[in-house]
């Protein structure tokens, strides 16, 4: 009889050590982001047409964000920035445009990003405490800037907005 038991027994520790470890990583869950959402660009071949949208709900138009730009190319892309058209939607409609350079290496051309393999991941400050102006849904759309179209060598885009302590 002190199988069963002891198995029963093995069964229920098992259980609670599964049901606090879960509970520590929705305790540890990062409450500040608000999106961090990448999508894939075709074929490594970023056209002007081709418009990486992002879309966010925001909740309280009355504390400050930041923003920034996700991106990942591999080592043959061939300049040390990029340019981009940032569009910002609010919920009525408006549409505010900037173009903004990223510089994505030194002078040397060592690059500026983290580097695992053939590809270079970035995560750049675009706005610092920036305030939505209206609650509800926004969309902020990133659009290559560059000479080349299509762009070469960019893996994929995105944005991260988080709240600001």
């Amino acid at each position: 009889m002190k199988g069963p038991q002891n198995k029963m027994s093995s069964n229920i520790k098992l259980f609670l050590i599964i049901v606090l470890t879960l509970a520590g990583f929705i305790a540890c869950q990062d409450t500040q982001t608000i999106v961090d959402n990448n999508l894939e660009i075709a074929d490594r071949n970023w056209s002007y047409t081709e418009k990486i949208r992002v879309p966010l709900i925001i909740e309280n138009k009355d504390i400050l964000y930041n923003i920034h730009l996700n991106l990942r190319h591999t080592s043959s892309y061939k300049y040390s920035n990029i340019f981009l058209l940032i569009h910002i939607i609010s919920p009525d409609g408006k549409k505010v445009t900037e173009r903004k350079e990223f510089k994505l290496a030194l002078p040397d051309g060592q690059w500026l990003g983290r580097g695992s393999g053939d590809m270079y991941s970035y995560q750049i400050l675009f706005k610092e405490n920036y305030k939505f102006t209206l609650k509800g849904k926004y969309l902020i759309e990133l659009e290559q800037n560059m000479r080349d179209n299509p762009l070469g060598y960019v893996s994929d885009a995105g944005i991260r907005v988080e709240k600001v302590n």
